[in-house]
C-alpha cells in the first residue's frame, strides 16, 4: 500500500494554492474552477494525478480548529536532497511564513511549519 493523496479543507483557496504551488513547489495538476467545480484544486509533485487536493466546499472563511480538537497532525514533503530542502526553506521564509523548528533525525532532516497565514511583508 501507499498513500495516494491528502485532501484538505481550507478557509482561503487562493492562499492555499499560492502556498503549495509558489512556496513548496507543487504543480497545479487540475483546477476545478476551470471546469465549473468552483472550490477545488489539485496539486502534484511531478506527473502524478495529485498529491494534495484543496477544497473550500464548506470551509471558505472558516476558523482553524482549536489546539485541543482533533485534526491532521502533520504531513511530510520529502525533497530529493538537503539542497532542495534548503531552497524550499528559503522560499518559505521569503514568502513570510514562519519556521516553527527544524530537526535532524539522522536519516532525514525536517523543517516544521505551523498552519497559519504568512506575516505581512512590508
Amino acid at each position: 500500500m501507499q498513500i495516494g493523496h491528502v485532501h484538505l479543507k481550507v478557509a482561503d483557496l487562493d492562499r492555499a494554492i499560492a502556498f503549495y504551488r509558489d512556496v513548496l513547489g507543487l504543480n497545479v495538476a487540475a483546477d476545478g474552477r476551470e471546469h465549473g467545480f468552483d472550490a477545488a484544486v489539485f496539486l502534484a509533485a511531478g506527473d502524478y494525478h495529485h498529491h494534495i487536493g484543496l477544497n473550500s466546499f464548506d470551509s471558505a472563511g472558516g476558523e482553524p480548529p482549536l489546539p485541543e480538537h482533533t485534526w491532521l497532525y502533520h504531513v511530510a514533503f520529502v525533497y530529493p536532497d538537503r539542497d532542495r530542502l534548503a531552497d524550499a526553506t528559503r522560499r518559505v521564509l521569503a514568502h513570510g511564513y514562519p519556521i516553527d523548528h527544524g530537526t535532524d533525525h539522522g536519516a532525514t532532516v525536517s523543517v516544521y511549519l505551523a498552519d497559519r497565514p504568512p506575516r505581512s511583508r512590508r
